[in-house]
């Protein structure tokens, strides 16, 4: 299957919103009037653009239409898409790759977001595409987080560096910065404990592993990901402000968009954050890892 059908797959609660919802108010050979941007700004909420960004791609819509660069009904699709992918500028749909050293990213989010997944697939991504990867397993407060890390490490044929439970995380970062250099590693994952963000605490050792990790590797880490799901619609939005409060988020890995109705969010966290969706899961297996194409992905959203 092409990137464009899994994605497609994956949208398909959200298309049956987005594309269903676009045919029932546009109509071929009609001229836009205020009924009609009245209507699409209905099916924009609906697909969860979020109040924030459907205000703001409809004041694009309704310029575009008083200047007469879009008049029938049938042209706002295009127009609508074109200006979503314009989001996304070359540089930001790539990880940051260093040209020596290891390449460090630090991963977090909130447990049940999916990210010891997400981090198996990242593993998964990077290794079948010739890089050397090791896992830092930092998440040493929940309990079974190191052990299932190990698990994934197996099945994904990468190297771990882990502690026991209850260990320091920033010691864990230490190791895992100095093995990663030792061993010529490309890439060098660091998992981090899955929390709220209102446990400060816990945002707080976030923010000291990242302090860690600057201090052994200059420069890094290179990547912070936020792992969110997309299941939970706009609240995904807050948590990923909240956690921008302690760390540098750099991208967003959209976890379990094979299962969301909302996958407008992504057009949402956007233009809202200025943080680029880099990788969206679209399943369970290791395999089931996509690098976010906002063309694929704009059109897959609107396929009929």
């Amino acid at each position: 299957m092409g990137l464009f059908d899994r994605i497609k797959k994956g949208l398909s609660r959200t298309r049956e919103k987005v594309s269903a919802g676009f045919r029932s108010v546009l109509r071929i050979g009609q001229r836009i009037d205020q009924d009609t941007l009245v209507r699409l700004e209905d099916v924009m909420l609906v697909a969860d653009f979020g109040p924030t960004t459907t205000t703001r791609l409809m004041d694009v819509v309704r310029s575009a239409w008083k200047k007469g660069q879009i008049t029938q009904e049938e042209e706002i699709v295009d127009y609508v898409k074109q200006h979503i992918i314009d989001m996304w500028p070359e540089s930001d749909r790539d990880v940051n790759w260093v040209d020596e050293g290891p390449t460090v990213i630090l991963v977090t989010g909130i447990n049940g977001s999916g990210k010891t997944t997400s981090i198996a697939k990242l593993a998964q991504h990077f290794t079948q595409r010739g890089k050397r990867v090791i896992l830092g397993a930092c998440d040493t407060f929940r309990a079974a987080a190191v052990e299932q890390l190990s698990i994934w490490s197996e099945r994904t044929g990468v190297q771990i560096v882990k502690h026991g439970q209850g260990a320091d995380p920033g010691a864990v970062a230490y190791d895992a910065c100095e093995a990663a250099v030792a061993r010529n590693a490309d890439v060098l994952l660091i998992d981090t404990a899955g929390r709220l963000h209102t446990q400060d605490h816990l945002m707080r050792e976030l923010a000291k592993i990242q302090k860690v990790v600057q201090r052994k590797i200059p420069a890094a880490p290179h990547e912070v990901i936020l792992v969110l799901d997309a299941t939970i619609g706009q609240n995904a939005i807050e948590q990923a402000r909240r956690f921008s409060e302690h760390v540098s988020v750099s991208g967003i890995f959209l976890a379990k968009l094979d299962g969301s109705a909302k996958g407008g969010i992504i057009v949402g966290i956007r233009d809202q954050l200025d943080v680029p969706v880099k990788f969206v899961g679209l399943g369970e297996t290791p395999d089931d890892i996509e690098v976010f194409s906002p063309e694929s992905f704009i059109e897959a959203l609107f396929a009929r």
